[in-house]
Formats: C-alpha cells, sequence, structure tokens
C-alpha cells in the first residue's frame, strides 16, 4: 500500500515539475500569428461595430459601389499598421467615434453615397482599426503573419456583410422592400447614437 502512494506522489511531482509555464495569449500560443490577426478583430467591440457599420453602408449601396471595398478595405488594414505607434489610445477612440457617426448617419439618412466617398470612409476606417490592431503587437509576433491574418479577416467580414444586406434588401414586394430600407436606417441611427456616446467619453476623459 505504501508502495503504490510513494509511487503516486513521484509521478504528480515528476508532473508538477516537468509542466511548462502557461502562455496567457492562448491564440498566439496554440494557433500561431496567422489566426491571431485574422481573430484579434473579432475580440475588439470597436472593430466589430465599424467592420459591420461599412459593410452595411456599401451593402445598401449595391453591389456595382460595394465590390471595391472587397479590394479598399484589406489594404487600408495593412496600411494602417506601421502607423500604430503614431496613434495614442484617446486619438483612436476619437477617431473611431467620429467615423462611427459619421457613417451611422449616412445609413440612417439612406444617402446615396458617390462611389469614391465610399472607398475613401472604408479606407480611412480600416487605416485606423489596422493602427490600433498594431498598436497591441509584441515584440515577439511575426508582423507578416499578423498582417496577413488581419487582411484575410478584414475582406471575409467586409464581403460577407455586404453580400447579407444585399440579400436582405432585395425583394420583389413594395411593402417587404419598405420595412427591411426601414430596419437597416433604424440600425444606422443606433450605430450613430453609439458613435456619438463613444465620442462624448472620449472628450471627457
Amino acid at each position: 500500500m505504501r508502495s503504490h502512494l510513494a509511487r503516486a506522489l513521484t509521478a504528480a511531482a515528476l508532473l508538477l515539475t516537468g509542466a511548462n509555464a502557461a502562455e496567457a495569449h492562448i491564440v498566439a500560443a496554440r494557433l500561431g500569428d496567422f489566426y491571431m490577426g485574422a481573430s484579434h478583430p473579432l475580440t475588439d467591440l470597436q472593430d466589430v461595430l465599424l467592420w459591420t457599420a461599412t459593410g452595411l453602408l456599401a451593402g445598401t449601396l449595391g453591389a456595382a459601389r460595394g465590390r471595391w471595398l472587397i479590394l479598399v478595405f484589406p489594404l487600408g488594414l495593412l496600411a494602417g499598421l506601421p502607423f500604430a505607434s503614431l496613434f495614442g489610445a484617446a486619438a483612436t477612440q476619437l477617431a473611431d467615434a467620429t467615423m462611427m457617426l459619421a457613417i451611422g448617419m449616412l445609413l440612417a439618412a439612406a444617402a446615396q453615397v458617390p462611389t469614391f466617398v465610399l472607398c475613401a470612409i472604408a479606407f480611412a476606417v480600416a487605416v485606423i482599426r489596422g493602427a490600433a490592431n498594431g498598436a497591441e503587437l509584441g515584440p515577439e509576433t511575426d508582423r507578416l503573419l499578423f498582417a496577413a491574418g488581419l487582411a484575410c479577416a478584414g475582406y471575409t467580414v467586409i464581403t460577407l456583410t455586404m453580400a447579407l444586406t444585399a440579400v436582405f434588401r432585395q425583394t420583389t414586394s413594395d411593402n417587404s422592400a419598405s420595412w427591411r430600407a426601414i430596419a437597416v436606417r433604424a440600425l444606422g441611427g443606433w450605430i450613430a447614437a453609439i458613435g456619438l456616446m463613444m465620442a462624448s467619453l472620449a472628450l471627457a476623459t
């Protein structure tokens, strides 16, 4: 009996002494820097709101205008990464709030934005959020893999959001088209309200 207990204690001691230190960033430890870049924006509410709002705006304007964002948005994310050290947290938060307020008001007003203005808005949003994501990189992160993952995530989210919005608004019934358009405009109003609240908080601090 004592010999079994001694063996069990010895095995437990060996397991405890041989265990590696736990990694704080589970995504990076298990999946690598590419997947870290792809999944990191999904953990930030500002990324989720701004990316979704940009895709909604492009989707409401139709495929002919929105398809430019498939290229412009990922390129903007990549362009923003080198500027991570130039933006402070307060400046990024105020820029996020301003863009959220502007996009939300355009959605609420059902504004017919020209293609070059839509591309400029999407590029600005992507540069700001690219810089914000780059600011949280550690020295051990492979920046090339992180950038590739971030660009792939931007491409996927923008494309899916635009497509879903276009399908949602595409109906054969006038009544259905009416309430769906109103629903998108109401969502834009909520996005604008969130942006206004975020701007107030950023200016107050």
